[in-house]
């Protein structure tokens, strides 16, 4: 029997203080490093050990669905596709699975969304307490001029977005500008008022690990309240050795400063054998307060059809067509 977490729908406002940030500490960031060879030695024994099996599989799976921002990120978004995703976002899985797993009430942790999608992602999603995420500041590239910038941020904050999906300007990371990226961070956290906000690295585009790690710390310092690795746009996403990186971060800023920041891995995770993977990741680096939606999010489209399919394979003894279980 799975065993539903009750606070699996409720936002991260109402169950951790929201980070307040502090005053830059360039000598912190500035001893930051990354040994990849130890790294990647680290990340290669993840998906290579046993994993876990039967009913507890299926509950990690939940645990997933429980953490997936179910995103839609096209040019050629429409409102009725946004409706669809919405739909998906409050009945994840098919009723009789969750009937069987005793999962009842099971949805997705939030529903992302390009600005102009907000208005009928809201609609849709009335009465659910699932929260709309908008991506935001210029979104993949962050280029557009700084004041519509912030600007956007205020927009999708007024249009109803509970959680803003920031990208950093990858230049003052690849120069060493931390003042520059702090003060940026800063500034798009005051526009986001009460919504959460999370703040893209681009991982794929800065570089080296080194600068992902210190770029995880400058955020933090300016108050985000999540650290993203990818836009999902980049040649390259998330991957292992570079979530190891943010996530110790994320420890090291908590064992500093006692707030809890979350983590939120974007693009390529379409497996339900790579969440697990990234679930143990996050239990073994930072423990079981962050395998809530409140503190860990996948950024995904299509990873919710492959978990789907592993739980109606637990129940059934059977798969199904991965087009029986289409996202949206």
């Amino acid at each position: 029997m799975v065993v539903k977490d009750k606070d699996q729908t409720l936002l991260p406002q109402a169950l951790e203080q929201r980070n307040p940030g502090m005053a830059l500490d360039l000598d912190w960031v500035g001893a930051a490093q990354a040994n990849r060879s130890a790294i990647e030695r680290r990340a290669a024994t993840l998906p290579g050990r046993r994993s876990v099996k039967k009913e507890y599989q299926a509950a990690w799976l939940c645990r997933a669905v429980s953490c997936i921002d179910l995103t839609t990120l096209a040019g050629d978004d429409t409102a009725g596709r946004v409706r669809r995703l919405a739909a998906k976002a409050r009945q994840p899985v098919r009723a009789d699975i969750l009937d069987a797993l005793g999962m009842q009430g099971l949805t997705v942790g939030a529903v992302c969304v390009y600005h102009d999608m907000i208005a009928p992602a809201v609609a849709a999603l009335e009465g659910s307490n699932i929260p709309v995420a908008a991506v935001s500041t210029g979104f993949p590239a962050g280029l557009s001029p700084f004041h519509l910038r912030v600007q956007e941020i205020e927009e999708s904050v007024k249009a109803g977005a509970r959680e803003i999906d920031i990208v950093i300007s990858r230049r003052h990371v690849l120069t060493g500008d931390w003042q520059a990226l702090y003060d940026e961070m800063r500034e798009f956290r005051a526009a986001c008022g009460e919504a959460h906000v999370k703040a893209i690295l681009a991982t794929g585009e800065l570089g080296t690990l080194r600068n992902v790690a210190k770029a995880s710390l400058v955020c933090m310092m300016a108050g985000a309240d999540f650290i993203k690795t990818s836009t999902g746009k980049e040649s390259v996403n998330a991957t292992l050795p570079v979530s190891l990186v943010m996530i110790r971060a994320i420890r090291d800023y908590h064992t500093r400063t006692g707030v809890k920041v979350g983590y939120k891995p974007a693009g390529g995770i379409s497996k339900a054998k790579d969440a697990l993977t990234y679930l143990a990741l996050i239990k073994e680096e930072l423990g079981d307060a962050w395998l809530s939606p409140h503190l860990f999010r996948f950024g995904a489209s299509s990873l919710l059809g492959d978990i789907e399919r592993q739980l109606e394979h637990h129940v059934t003894g059977r798969y199904s067509a991965s087009y029986r279980h289409a996202a949206g």
